[in-house]
């Protein structure tokens, strides 16, 4: 969010607080937001929707009973009928002796730029021509590819928060982004190909670059064949490398840990990474796509540093399983849960195509299938479909498909041997860049 008071909405919530009573815990959050979807299809729009919603969530915490209740209306007499139904909810609910709100912690917001007037601006016309110049972009590429779909979406929001506990807070943020999916053909074959085009507002995109990118990612992928099965060191493309990033971000949930779901949990001060990679949670760089200034308990948004140097260093936590773990929050709350809000790992300074240079034979991953089916975040073991080019002497070689890559996460972290520069915000919570792992099973023919 951005620093930005939303006065309208911190009254009300201000307004629900007021009505505590002796021995209530009162939480509120009212919010506005706005979306809009657009997906063109061979020139034509296929799909739009410009969505607007707006609420009221209150939680109620009385004697360790909690409960909660929401409104899609910001009239006083929906709130109070909201606030009615909290309560009541709180007489049902079983006694928790962690229950709790959030406590202040002093932790200051880092106040960074969330909202872009240009974007909030943008007119629908132009919105749907940027989908239209990315899809002819795309399929102009090579005559082998036509079209899947081309999307651009946008998202705006506001909102406050207050609770008797003295936190108190507003702000809003918009983003967008623009997406295509394309489809190569040749000799009875088809391969697919995908690429984000992203930017604070949509005059900021690089139409040309995710249009070629999608394109290659398709054609490149024609004449692949089925690998031998062989133990091999892999180059994960950066999306892939987000995709396994939010894995590892979910082993290291406190929630998590404290149930005893983590890989990680007891390990706190172990090496259980190769030093090359620091993993840090940082909501606050605002090039993050998912970058933002508070939690969905108000406390401010931090950078907290995860892995450091291959340590393990903490878990991510809400109040709630803060106080379950003996410890404090960090900011992490994400709705009535715990997580990351903004994985990266600390940068090398080669690019892809160097990685590539300096490996005998190995293989590209491009793409992965059912990844989050196919990784137990409490054994570690990773196994996944997956997709890429065949690496020899430091040069891209053939195509393969239809092959498995396994190990487990543990060996995964500690096999890392580079990590790329060439960073790629992407719109997920986690940011991609190549990384190279040695020692991967590869099962193909």
């Amino acid at each position: 969010m951005s620093r930005h008071v939303v006065e309208d909405l911190q009254c009300i919530a201000d307004a629900i607080v007021g009505e505590a009573r002796q021995g209530e815990q009162i939480e509120v959050s009212v919010s506005r937001s706005r979306e809009t979807d657009i997906r063109v299809y061979q020139g034509d729009v296929e799909h739009f929707v410009s969505a607007q919603s707006q609420g009221i969530s209150v939680r109620v915490i009385v004697e360790g009973r909690t409960g909660s209740s929401r409104s899609g209306t910001l009239e006083e007499g929906s709130w109070r009928e909201v606030l009615a139904e909290a309560r009541e909810n709180a007489t049902l609910g079983s006694v928790d002796e962690w229950a709790g709100l959030a406590e202040p912690d002093g932790v200051p917001i880092v106040e960074q730029v969330l909202w872009d007037d240009a974007l909030a601006a943008f007119a629908t016309a132009d919105k749907i021509e940027i989908a239209k110049r990315l899809e002819q972009v795309a399929v102009g590429v090579d005559r082998r590819v036509r079209i899947d779909d081309s999307n651009y979406t946008d998202w705006s929001s506001e909102e406050a928060f207050a609770t008797t506990k003295g936190i108190r807070s507003s702000g809003r943020s918009n983003s967008c982004h623009a997406s295509v999916s394309v489809l190569a053909d040749d000799a009875g074959e088809t391969q697919t190909g995908w690429a984000y085009a992203i930017g604070k507002n949509p005059a900021l995109f690089d139409l040309d670059a995710a249009g070629a990118k999608a394109a290659e990612r398709a054609t490149r992928l024609l004449g692949a064949v089925k690998p031998a099965s062989r133990r091999t060191t892999v180059v994960l493309d950066p999306m892939v490398t987000a995709q396994l990033l939010g894995i590892i971000g979910s082993t290291l949930n406190g929630e998590s840990v404290v149930k005893g779901r983590s890989l990680f949990a007891n390990r706190l001060g172990e090496e259980v990474a190769n030093p090359l990679v620091t993993l840090v949670d940082d909501p606050t760089d605002s090039r993050a796509y998912t970058a933002s200034e508070f939690d969905s308990e108000g406390l401010a948004a931090r950078r907290n540093v995860l892995i450091d140097r291959g340590v393990l260093g903490m878990f991510v936590h809400n109040s709630y399983s803060a106080r379950r773990a003996g410890t404090t929050s960090t900011g992490n709350a994400v709705g009535a849960g715990v997580g990351c809000l903004a994985l990266q790992l600390a940068p090398g300074t080669a690019s892809q195509e160097d990685l590539i240079a300096g490996i005998d034979e190995g293989v590209l991953i491009i793409s992965v299938q059912g990844l989050h089916s196919g990784v137990n975040t409490i054994s570690g073991d990773f196994s996944t479909g997956a997709s890429g080019v065949m690496i020899r002497n430091g040069r891209l070689a053939e195509p393969v498909r239809e092959f498995t890559i396994a190990s487990t996460l543990q060996r995964m972290l500690q096999d890392v041997v580079a990590v790329g520069g060439d960073i790629d915000w992407l719109p997920m919570r986690a940011t991609g860049l190549s990384l190279v792992v040695s020692d991967v099973t590869m099962s193909g023919a």
